[in-house]
């Protein structure tokens, strides 16, 4: 078993991570701030896990990330996920295609509709998710004709 890991803080630290509470901060950083304050306060790393619900070995990386980097160390690092490879406005672009061409798409063919005419390359899959969830539901079966009119 390794060395009990213990923070201290100055005065104008805990009072600053004290505000945080109330502050218009995410609430990862309002946890993690819990934390560090719980720790500087005597509680063992196994006990505060216990108490916020998480691993003990989140709890040391966050201690750690504080005596590395400080406040700085309660944020997320920008830039964390995959980039969107498509914006607002290509997703708009198929939505009028949707409303003003009488013939109907499926997401293979919306997706290559993209590909050619934006160059966005997006599975059919993905497109469908991102139309779904901005509530796009397209020109389904009720505007279908007799005719056959897909390519």
């Amino acid at each position: 078993m390794g060395a009990r890991l213990r923070v201290f803080l100055s005065r104008e630290q805990d009072t600053t991570l004290l505000n945080l509470k109330t502050a218009d901060v995410p609430q990862k950083v309002k946890d993690r701030a819990e934390v560090i304050r719980l720790n500087a306060h005597g509680w063992y790393v196994e006990k505060i896990a216990a108490h916020v619900n998480w691993s003990s070995q989140t709890v040391r990386e966050v201690l750690h990330r504080w005596k590395k980097q400080g406040l700085e160390g309660l944020w997320e690092l920008p830039g964390r996920g995959g980039k969107a490879k498509w914006t607002e406005v290509d997703i708009v672009f198929l939505e009028e295609c949707l409303k003003k061409e009488p013939r109907t798409y499926n997401s293979p063919q919306l997706a290559k509709k993209l590909a050619t005419e934006r160059s966005i390359k997006l599975s059919p899959d993905r497109l469908r998710r991102v139309l779904k969830k901005r509530g796009s539901i397209g020109n389904g079966p009720g505007k279908a004709t007799k005719e056959n009119k897909t390519l």
